[in-house]
């Protein structure tokens, strides 16, 4: 039997506020534990929540990002349950009216199509702490620094049907949101995480089959892996006669393989009711319009322009618009030299290769977008040649000038263009190679183009690789050809 598998995520994304969703406790990371959880935070008796207008708009920015409905109206509540994380023994979230709706999410696709995954809606809440169970002698410690901070869950319909497609939902969603400026999307902190929801069904059947929720998944690649171990699990169950059970499921990166956490009742197992503390959050249009009026370009329209405006492939205009960092060092280095397929190629060839030698990122570049494209236009100018400029880049990239016109005086890499000058070099390798000019001159003329290359090379190592490529293999194949 065929199976299909089918996919819907839960994406959790940390928001950049500098303060907490209901208090005004800070959300930096990596302080120590325990330092940066107030009373409210705490749900201690007599305190109350105060909204964080900065979380509702990063909200409300996401929302329009990906076209969503953005009710007039949304409401808090409050979801209960035990966690000894959670020390108030409740979650302030957004159970029956969210502040984002129905939208989609458009992902590239391996084959080069697109397709669109729709989103059921995105809601506010509160994150809680974190149980850490490390180096504490077999017990468990707890750290409240993170509750509190303001989370969008971003719940999508099931509609991916590969881990392919779900890697490639993520990156979509970890896209919007960096371009935004809402998140950091540190996946590795925590920013971003997800829950994944995975069944099988056989090809054809409509009613989907019963599914498993793999929790908090905190790398693109962790989310292929759990979701081929879960698949090919339910998979062999059903057929060995098994029944999949719902339930939630926690994925070992060690182990590669997701394992049981605790069963989950078909019924939703929270008691929500409206939070007291808060009142609804009402939105009017002018305000909406603001927040969509003030949007960044965004990953799909920055990739359009890309291919339609500056005429690049639809695979570099991909590249290139991955992540706004990229996007943006990119239209730097094309505005300062003005070609965007010379700054695409640069960009995605010379820096790329040594950015990930170093294990770098595009923002910690030791080599700056000006710099670069200075570079560029010096070899478009012909002021030096392709080799000259791998040797500026790598003395720019080490910190040995502040610019590429710098590098090329001091180790005096400018290309020799005089024709005079070219000549008198090329002259004196003749006289200095009388066998292999022997051998050009008795050789076939169509086989002659080839052996030109020994000639070509001493020339280029008399000028110490300055002289210009093109003028020597045009003079030196008139100079040659006139011996013969």
């Amino acid at each position: 039997m065929q199976w299909e598998t089918v996919i819907g995520l839960e994406v959790h994304v940390q928001l950049a506020t500098r303060s907490k969703i209901f208090s005004g406790a800070s959300t930096s990371f990596g302080a120590e534990p325990n330092t940066q959880a107030c009373a409210v935070d705490l749900g201690l008796p007599g305190v109350l929540p105060v909204l964080n207008e900065q979380a509702v708009a990063m909200a409300v920015k996401f929302g329009l990002a990906i076209h969503a409905e953005i009710p007039e109206v949304s409401v808090f509540d409050r979801k209960n349950y035990f966690y000894p994380d959670l020390p108030k023994g409740y979650q302030t979230s957004q159970m029956y009216q969210p502040i984002v709706g129905v939208g989609e999410v458009e992902i590239a696709l391996e084959d080069g199509t697109t397709k669109r995954v729709r989103v059921h809606h995105a809601h506010l809440e509160e994150d809680a702490g974190k149980s850490l169970h490390e180096d504490f002698h077999g017990m468990t410690g707890i750290d409240l620094n993170r509750a509190g901070t303001p989370l969008l869950e971003i719940v999508s319909e099931p509609d991916m049907r590969s881990a392919k497609e779900a890697a490639a939902y993520l990156k979509a969603i970890h896209s919007i949101v960096t371009y935004l400026g809402i998140s950091d999307g540190n996946m590795a902190e925590g920013s971003m995480r997800c829950d994944v929801n995975v069944s099988v069904r056989p090809k054809g059947q409509e009613t989907f089959g019963t599914r498993a929720e793999i929790k908090n998944v905190n790398s693109f690649r962790f989310v292929e892996r759990a979701i081929a171990f879960e698949v090919e699990r339910q998979v062999e169950l059903i057929e060995d006669g098994g029944t999949v059970v719902q339930e939630t499921r926690l994925y070992d990166p060690e182990r590669d393989e997701t394992r049981s956490m605790r069963t989950k009742e078909e019924a939703n197992d929270y008691r929500y009711f409206p939070c007291p503390d808060l009142l609804p959050v009402v939105l009017d249009q002018a305000y909406i319009d603001h927040l969509r009026d003030n949007l960044p370009e965004l990953p799909a329209e920055k990739r359009a322009r890309f291919e339609n405006e500056l005429g690049l492939s639809a695979y570099d205009a991909s590249v290139l618009s991955a992540t706004r960092e990229m996007a943006d060092f990119f239209d730097e280095v094309k505005d300062v030299c003005g070609d965007a397929k010379q700054a695409a190629n640069w960009v995605q060839g010379e820096l790329a290769g040594a950015l990930n030698r170093e294990g770098l990122t595009i923002t910690a570049s030791p080599v700056s977008a000006r710099q670069l494209g200075e570079l560029i236009t010096r070899v478009m100018d012909d002021t030096i040649n392709g080799k000259a400029a791998k040797q500026v880049f790598q003395a720019l990239w080490n910190g040995q000038g502040t610019s590429a016109d710098d590098v090329i005086e001091a180790q005096g890499l400018k290309q020799v263009t005089d024709t005079g000058a070219i000549e008198a070099m090329i002259d004196q390798v003749i006289a200095d190679s009388p066998a292999q000019v022997a051998q050009y001159r008795d050789a076939e003329p169509d086989k002659r183009g080839k052996m030109i290359g020994y000639f070509v090379g001493q020339v280029m190592k008399a000028s110490r690789g300055t002289a210009n490529p093109q003028q020597v293999n045009q003079l030196l194949k008139q100079k040659l050809d006139a011996l013969c």
